[in-house]
């Protein structure tokens, strides 16, 4: 079974706040994102709904050390 992950950056309408995050499940999680799953999270407070860009990567872990360097870049 192919445990990769992914970097995903996400937007909402106005372009004024940026999400960055990391998961092994693209599809869920941006469902997640868009159904405001998780009331008072930052996206849910600033309506992150658009996918503006994502990378996969063999596994999690690499996922995890291009976000903190994604983070870096804010």
């Amino acid at each position: 079974m192919f445990r990769g992950g992914y970097i995903y950056i996400m937007t909402n309408v106005h372009r004024n706040a940026l999400y960055v995050g990391v998961t092994s499940d693209l599809k869920k999680r941006i469902w997640q994102h868009r159904n405001h799953f998780y009331k008072d999270s930052f996206t849910d407070k600033y309506n992150i709904v658009y996918l503006i860009y994502y990378e996969g990567f063999d596994s999690i872990n690499e996922a995890l050390l291009r976000e903190k360097t994604a983070k870096e870049m804010e």
